[in-house]
């Protein structure tokens, strides 16, 4: 990778966030939408502590929103962007110019990163200075491994399911259609407890939602019984990016279907 290719990706990676911020559309669903599901979800539920020494219940729903966050940022975003620029024809000339194929897509990527670090930030900021709740410290470097491998994973899984979307207006209900039910088995909303039944979170287990957020719970819930590396939430994120990369490899298209 030359720093000529490294500016280049610095450059796009620019352009597709301030892209970003100008679609109030994209923007909502990415940065609002998360939020607004954190407040919902205290008001709904309260914020009383889990026991009498602790934690709050908010801590609960926190790293479920940096989940719910993460998705928006890349799945949701990555999928809708590509497919609308496949459809527009504004791959196809891409490929006409020198710019690199990996520059363009590095740079919709890249902007995925920068979305989930500032969203990350915000909703850690809005859990403790609303309704106190505490990052364990020294579960960060956990967290930002999480949110690495969470970043790439959807992110693959996001250029891959392009695959099946078959035009720009199908787009938002095809993409909806398969994160909003997979929230509610996924521990996003509202963790799964001895209550839940066990049909919902087998569904859960199968999919890369519910690993990522169960791997973010440990780094606020000084009760959680997940470990402090969760190897295995990330070997099956891992698992799933390995498909998304497959996918991509062997079917991504540049033109439009139409």
């Amino acid at each position: 990778m030359s720093s000529r290719g490294l500016r280049q990706l610095a450059t796009q990676t620019r352009f597709d966030f301030v892209l970003l911020w100008r679609n109030p559309l994209a923007s909502f669903f990415t940065v609002v939408l998360p939020l607004i599901f954190l407040f919902v979800l205290t008001a709904l539920f309260g914020n009383e502590l889990v026991t009498p020494v602790g934690p709050k219940l908010a801590s609960r729903f926190v790293p479920g929103i940096i989940a719910l966050s993460v998705v928006q940022a890349s799945f949701v975003n990555l999928a809708m962007v590509t497919v609308i620029r496949r459809e527009t024809s504004i791959l196809k000339r891409v490929r006409g110019t020198p710019m690199r194929p990996w520059v363009f897509m590095g740079g919709l990527v890249a902007t995925s990163y920068v979305v989930i670090a500032l969203m990350a930030v915000l909703v850690v900021a809005i859990g403790w200075a609303v309704y106190d709740v505490s990052l364990l410290w020294e579960t960060v470097p956990s967290l930002i491994v999480t949110l690495l491998i969470g970043g790439a994973v959807f992110c693959a899984l996001g250029l891959a399911f392009t695959k099946v979307v078959p035009n720009e207006t199908s787009a938002p209900p095809f993409i909806n259609l398969v994160v909003l039910p997979l929230y509610f088995v996924s521990d996003v909303y509202v963790p799964a407890s001895d209550d839940t039944p066990q049909a919902i979170t087998v569904i859960g287990d199968i999919f890369p939602i519910r690993h990522l957020a169960v791997a973010l719970q440990r780094g606020f819930d000084p009760l959680s019984d997940e470990p402090m590396w969760p190897v295995t939430n990330w070997l099956v994120m891992a698992a799933w990016g390995v498909v998304g990369v497959l996918v991509v490899i062997r079917w991504f298209r540049w033109t439009p279907k139409g």
